[in-house]
């Protein structure tokens, strides 16, 4: 794991994933068993950093780890990191101290840019787009859902395609994937040829029936054949093929057991994986184990976020290497290297609302969001160690953009022009050389909003990260409110807001508790949807609801928004009393204030507690007769295929065949990992489906 690093000196460089995991893999199986606690260690360890860039830490009385990255300020060679100790290299503090340090990014170095006073250069691609990033960015279909409700037929369930969730948004084929899963029946993966888990008996055909758009397989028990035009080579086939033996072994451990030692050999997966040219599958890797050292971060923060990221992170890799083990034609599945681009021409941008960022390790700061014409969202970021406080300050801190000379608060609620922009793979803005920005007008919040309801337009790149609608107040709840969603003549459903950050240093709790107080009240809300709850949203800014009587009286130079986390709403904000309706009877209220919480909630809490506990702690609602309460849940609730997937996993996660020598079998593995791969991808597309028929009516 990777531990904070509060007060130790200079945070640890970047390193390569195959120095990291060659370390590892050149100690003895005695030191192996000693290395997670090793770099345990190095949390309260000072790192000490030197003129010339090297780093230095003492890690005994005769063993002192020296780093000294490249010009890139990466460790990229075995000889960079060096232990005076007597078994160096082939030491526990040398690669104590490699597994300790940051993974490297895959993005290539781009060339020194021109001077601030030259002009940019022109992109080689001129496409808005950029080049390919190593996961190709689907586009969000629409999906026809009333909420929650029966999940759909097999007939129905070609045309239904997972809306992404924001920050992790599965791949076009988990669609496919889901469909399979819906179509499996409630048979475990050895009993139904046509389950998503299972294997075909041999050659590229494709199963027969309803599953036969799900996924796409050939044995991978007789030899590879050989390459064809549009198919992955037999060099691809094995890179998969170890990429998901390392994948479903950290899932069969969970992140508390996934220690450094199979993190390195994840990471020496994703270096052949790189090798072969499977790009988007190594970058799935590479983000799973740093997902697996936020997790198991000892003062991390938010842990239930970081375990739906991994969630996410695991659910890729799995899906992406599962088809191209089984030699899927799919180019989409290679991805391409991803690296920063330089847009064609001055980009426009106008601010949205500033994010506080509360992360692991102690981090805080702030993100400003920004949209351009086409609907394509971008980010600013100022995040550093400091937690809460820093990221309160942040929020008026100035904006580091070159010369810029502007701060977050302005910038959120005004215009950019960007000229000789650089734009990372996620949509951040780098302040590279050659970088100019000059500050601009902004527009109607109300246009922002709008921007998040239509993620299918051309040109937006990617689903928006953020969701907007319109609601009335209905009850506070504690720190929540409960509010509902203004759909037209018909009644809305009736779901939650809930503080994005709880910290008293931030002002979430303070102005939805104000909100709360107000029922009736109309607000444009725009932020995150809740991984764990699709029924509730942790709004990042609030506005008033154009046309309504009943609404917020924002300040002029607020143009038309509060960022909820930094601006604190107060009396004069808010309708005259006599405008603002009594609140309701007690029992209407409680009636009211019924939101329905989605039975999916059981099949994530098994979903993540198998990424977090291991296959032990799936098994237990299996052991200790929960399972079939959790099922009969799940199938009054009309999700019939989600209890089939339920019961499926716990009794996968529960059987433990062995071999006549009494060694776990040998498929055994592979069963499990495919088993929770069709469960996770069917919760994604039907949480996505219901979160559209909740938010975006």
């Amino acid at each position: 794991m990777t531990p904070p690093r509060e007060d130790t000196g200079a945070p640890l460089p970047p390193v390569a994933p195959a120095v990291s995991a060659a370390a590892v893999e050149s100690l003895t199986t005695r030191l192996r068993g000693r290395l997670d606690q090793a770099v345990a260690s190095l949390a309260t360890t000072p790192v000490e950093l030197a003129e010339d860039g090297t780093y230095g830490i003492r890690c005994g009385a005769d063993a002192w780890v020296t780093l000294a990255p490249g010009p890139s300020g990466t460790i990229t060679s075995a000889d960079q990191a060096r232990c005076t100790c007597l078994l160096s290299p082939r030491c526990l503090h040398r690669a104590a101290a490699l597994a300790a340090s940051p993974v490297a990014d895959t993005i290539p170095s781009r060339e020194p840019g021109p001077s601030p006073d030259s002009d940019p250069p022109a992109d080689p691609d001129p496409s808005p787009e950029g080049s390919q990033p190593a996961g190709p960015v689907p586009s969000a279909a629409a999906v026809s859902s009333a909420g929650p409700g029966p999940d759909p037929s097999p007939e129905e369930a070609p045309s239904a395609k997972p809306i992404p969730p924001a920050g992790h948004a599965p791949s076009a084929e988990g669609a496919a994937f889901a469909e399979g899963a819906a179509s499996a029946g409630p048979a475990l993966p050895t009993e139904a040829a046509p389950s998503v888990a299972a294997a075909p008996s041999a050659g590229p055909a494709l199963p027969t029936g309803p599953a036969a758009r799900a996924v796409r397989t050939v044995s991978t028990a007789g030899p590879v054949p050989p390459a064809v035009p549009g198919r992955p080579s037999a060099a691809q086939v094995r890179a998969a093929g170890g990429l998901w033996t390392a994948a479903s072994a950290v899932l069969a451990a969970g992140a508390v057991a996934a220690g450094a030692v199979p993190q390195a050999e994840l990471l020496r997966a994703a270096h052949t994986a790189r090798l072969a040219g499977l790009h988007r599958a190594e970058g799935a890797a590479l983000a799973v184990v740093r997902h697996l050292r936020a997790t198991r971060d000892p003062q991390g923060a938010h842990r239930a976020h970081r375990a739906d990221e991994l969630v996410a992170a695991l659910r890729e890799l799995l899906l992406v290497t599962h088809r191209l083990k089984a030699a899927d034609p799919d180019p989409e599945l290679i991805g391409g290297v991803p690296h920063n681009h330089r847009p064609d021409g001055a980009l426009r941008l106008y601010g949205v609302c500033r994010e506080p960022v509360v992360g692991p390790g102690g981090a805080g700061g702030v993100v400003t969001h920004l949209v351009d014409d086409t609907g394509r969202w971008y980010t600013l970021r100022d995040v550093g160690p400091g937690g809460p406080a820093r990221a309160r300050r942040a929020g008026t801190a100035h904006v580091a953009v070159r010369s810029f000379l502007s701060d977050h608060e302005r910038l959120s609620r005004g215009g950019l022009v960007v000229t000789g922009a650089v734009v990372a793979p996620d949509g951040r803005l780098l302040a590279e050389r050659g970088v100019r920005a000059t500050f601009a007008a902004g527009r109607p919040w109300a246009d922002a909003v709008a921007a998040t309801a239509a993620p299918d337009r051309p040109g937006s790149g990617h689903a928006p990260p953020l969701t907007g609608c319109d609601v009335r107040i209905v009850a506070a709840e504690g720190e929540e409110v409960l509010v509902r969603v203004l759909t037209g003549d018909a009644p809305g459903p009736t779901v939650r807001l809930a503080p994005a950050h709880r910290h008293p240093a931030l002002a979430h709790t303070a102005n939805l508790r104000r909100l709360g107080a107000c029922p009736g009240l109309e607000v444009r809300v725009l932020g995150r949807v809740d991984p764990g709850r699709v029924t509730t949203l942790r709004p990042l800014a609030v506005g008033p609801v154009p046309g309504a009587a009943t609404t917020l009286r924002l300040p002029q130079e607020w143009r038309d928004r509060a960022d909820l986390g930094y601006d604190l709403l107060a009396d004069a904000h808010f309708p005259a009393v006599a405008h603002c309706p009594p609140p309701p009877r007690p029992r209407t209220a409680a009636a009211d204030a019924r939101p329905v919480d989605s039975p999916l909630r059981r099949i994530r809490d098994l979903v993540e507690l198998a990424v977090t506990g291991g296959r032990r702690a799936a098994a237990e609602p299996a052991r200790d007769g929960d399972r079939a309460g959790h099922v009969a849940a799940l199938r009054r609730g009309g999700f019939a295929t989600g209890a089939d997937l339920f019961a499926a996993l716990g009794a996968v996660a529960a059987r433990r065949p062995r071999d006549n020598f009494g060694r776990p079998a040998r498929d055994d593995q592979d069963q499990y990992a495919a088993q929770w791969l069709a469960t996770a991808v069917y919760l994604t597309g039907t949480e996505a489906a219901l979160a559209r028929g909740l938010w975006h009516r």
